[in-house]
């Protein structure tokens, strides 16, 4: 967390931070902030699969302990107004969303929100973009191919991590991405580099059907609606028989596979718009710079606020910082987000 903070120069002494308190690797992300300076971090966390509100305050306040910050990170189970009027710096985090018109309607004027993601993967459900610009409130999200953040270094990691788990040896398979996205070199670098046979195209109709393949990597931009179907479904069995689904991004209809025994994995259905594999699965690491460099952009927008810059040119300045990139609505039918 240290070496993160230095290489993104992240610097939040005077701010006031509403994040969410996790549990395993997002753990780290209201003690970067705190360890980066704010004066208050508020965390707001509940109950989950993964783990009980207690369980997520005894991990947040022992690592908040080794790095010295405990005094600084104050837990709550609920987003208060009170809370949302004082944070200067508000992360789109899990257990913080949604934030919907009525959130937005009591954040500070110069309040910011930067998405720990990247902008293109931005989805509606998480937060609603018309009410942040009608009260100009700034939303950028985070570059995450930035030299200092450098998260899509791991897709490839965990693209091999989700392979070896389905059973598939990698090293001498032969693999068939079905990729539409920035995702698609990093993902193919990963699977050759460990020894994979890669053949990667931009949709399934454009892959050759006289190919043997041990796995169908698919990491589709999610849509209002799955990104296969039924015929690709029947499809797949006739011309892959045997090859493993490995749904890394995107929507599959389950059934419609199940019908035709075509395997698939992982073996829970990701939520909707969701990845199949997180970053923390394959380690802190890619966490800890995914949400240091969210936290920059989230920086990176107040201090232009502050300096009394209007929203649209603080977007403006934090994305030719290189940390950042600017957001739009998602139209009508189109993707819905990934899920980090």
């Amino acid at each position: 967390m240290r070496e993160a903070i230095q290489r993104c120069e992240l610097d939040l002494r005077g701010s006031v931070v509403l994040t969410e308190a996790a549990i395993g690797a997002y753990v780290v992300t209201p003690i970067l902030a705190a360890m980066a300076g704010a004066e208050c971090v508020f965390a707001v966390t509940r109950s989950t699969r993964y783990g009980s509100i207690d369980q997520v305050m005894a991990h947040t306040r022992a690592v908040a302990k080794l790095a010295d910050v405990d005094g600084l990170i104050r837990i709550t189970v609920e987003k208060s107004a009170d809370v949302m009027a004082r944070a200067d710096i508000i992360t789109n985090s899990g257990h913080v969303r949604p934030i919907d018109h009525t959130t937005v309607g009591y954040f500070k004027p110069t309040a910011v929100v930067p998405l720990m993601y990247e902008s293109w993967e931005y989805r509606s459900a998480d937060l609603d973009l018309i009410a942040c610009r009608a009260k100009g409130i700034a939303v950028a999200g985070t570059n995450e191919r930035h030299s200092a953040v450098d998260v899509f270094s791991y897709l490839g990691i965990m693209a091999v991590k989700l392979l070896l788990d389905a059973g598939i040896a990698v090293h001498g398979s032969r693999i068939l991405l079905v990729c539409d996205n920035p995702f698609a070199q990093f993902i193919e670098r990963g699977l050759s580099g460990a020894g994979a046979v890669v053949d990667c195209v931009r949709a399934l109709s454009a892959a050759n059907n006289d190919a043997s393949y041990d796995a169908i990597v698919i990491a589709l931009l999610p849509r209002s609606k799955p990104v296969l179907d039924h015929a690709n479904a029947k499809h797949i069995e006739k011309t892959w028989n045997g090859a493993v689904i490995v749904q890394f991004w995107g929507d599959i209809p389950r059934d419609s596979f199940a019908e035709y025994d075509v395997p698939m994995w992982p073996p829970e259905q990701p939520a909707p718009g969701h990845m199949g594999i997180l970053p923390s699965e394959v380690g802190p690491e890619p966490v800890v710079r995914l949400q240091s460099g969210g936290l920059k952009v989230g920086e990176l927008l107040w201090r232009a606020r502050l300096a009394g810059h209007e929203s649209d040119q603080a977007v403006q300045l934090a994305v030719a910082s290189g940390f950042a990139n600017k957001v739009e609505p998602a139209a009508p039918n189109e993707l819905i987000g990934a899920g980090k």
